[in-house]
């Protein structure tokens, strides 16, 4: 009898390692908030980034996808959802909200009720000064699992509108030929998964090992 509960004990301490191996595996691997990288919509070439020369109706700047990963003007910053602030290096779970900030220009991914003008989908803009905005600039990440990951997809929902941010394909002409429209779509499909690519990943805090060591309490 004492033999089988020292099994026991021994199966649960062997059980609880592997808890933190699996937990350690997916912090090293995770996106982190301060994160700079560019976005990749999945499947495709198509990098996501801010214009400066075409504003939309609304008079927001425009933000287009295009085929070129060497353009520095793809790369974006996370950040907290709007008056949050969270600590450099902490991962991100699926299912927070977060903003992500235009490196070169300092504005923010946004939505709102106009009309995108070439799908006749939802428009999606940069806006904001300095990384500051509004509540319409959060975004929802959703991927599967506690995490998201570097090499896994996600999908970015419009916290405030609902509307999942998207490339269909449609391209603008002059002055920005062969760039495609980014916009929001209600329904979900492959053309509104995302991936990152290069950049610069912060390393993760400790917070996930004092997460583990409450759960095994």
């Amino acid at each position: 009898m004492g033999q089988m509960r020292k099994q026991t004990q021994i199966n649960h301490m062997l059980r609880a390692l592997q808890l933190v191996n699996d937990r350690d595996g997916v912090r090293t691997k995770s996106v982190q908030f301060q994160s700079c990288f560019q976005l990749l919509q999945a499947g495709t070439t198509q990098c996501g980034r801010d214009r400066h020369v075409e504003n939309y109706s609304s008079g927001q700047q425009s933000v287009t996808g295009v085929t070129s990963v060497d353009d520095s003007n793809s790369y974006w910053r996370i950040r907290g959802k709007t008056a949050t602030v969270c600590e450099r290096g902490t991962p991100i779970r699926c299912g927070q909200p977060i903003r992500l900030t235009h490196v070169n220009t300092g504005r923010n991914l946004h939505s709102h009720h106009f009309t995108s003008p070439l799908s006749g989908n939802q428009e999606v803009s940069a806006f904001g000064e300095e990384g500051e905005g509004d509540y319409l600039d959060d975004w929802t990440v959703l991927c599967n699992g506690p995490y998201w990951v570097r090499d896994g997809e996600v999908r970015f929902k419009h916290s405030s509108t609902e509307v999942l941010l998207s490339v269909t394909g449609e391209q603008y002409g002059r002055p920005i030929s062969g760039q495609k429209e980014v916009h929001g779509m209600a329904q979900p499909s492959q053309n509104n998964y995302w991936k990152t690519m290069e950049g610069i990943f912060m390393k993760p805090t400790e917070l996930l090992k004092t997460e583990v060591h409450h759960a095994e309490l």
